[in-house]
């Protein structure tokens, strides 16, 4: 998939991705099997970001093999469900402290004293994070009640027609 067909489903995506606080993360573990877990996101505008502490085995498993899946979705029937299925490589930055985007995306679930009290929280907990962006090489993005859903769906669909 090229640059410009990325760009524009994630810019068809930027509702579902300004919203989403959540994705599910898809990666090798160490032992070659596959991993899914939930993972905080933030969406820049540019990149996912993603935070953990600097010490999970995630952070292991992507500097060793860094080739992931994403999925972030919303929408709790099928004419307001949307998806967005990301696969690209990770990239990995240890940092100090916490990773401001981690904070950003709890801001987005709590109101200011909660957040203020999560934020000190984390300051305490994390000495060190691991930032995680994924640089995509493959976007699609879904809108079910707007009838974009995958090519085999459509397919099935116009067959009954």
């Amino acid at each position: 998939m090229d640059r410009e067909q990325i760009a524009r489903e994630l810019a068809d995506a930027h509702e579902l991705l300004d919203r989403a606080s959540m994705a599910r993360l898809a990666y090798e573990g160490l032992d070659g099997l596959p991993r899914v877990v939930p993972i905080g996101i933030f969406w820049t505008g540019e990149q996912i970001v993603m935070a953990t502490a600097a010490t999970a085995p995630k952070v292991r498993a992507l500097a060793a093999r860094p080739e992931v899946a994403l999925s972030i979705d919303a929408g709790d029937g099928p004419g307001s469900a949307t998806a967005l299925s990301v696969r690209g490589i990770a990239h990995l930055t240890i940092m100090d402290g916490v990773v401001p985007e981690y904070l950003a995306a709890a801001r987005k679930n709590f109101d200011a004293e909660q957040a203020a009290e999560f934020e000190r929280n984390c300051r305490a907990m994390y000495d060190r994070m691991a930032r995680i962006t994924v640089e995509p090489r493959w976007v699609r993005f879904y809108d079910f009640g707007a009838g974009r859903v995958p090519r085999f769906l459509a397919d099935l669909a116009a067959k009954m027609r």
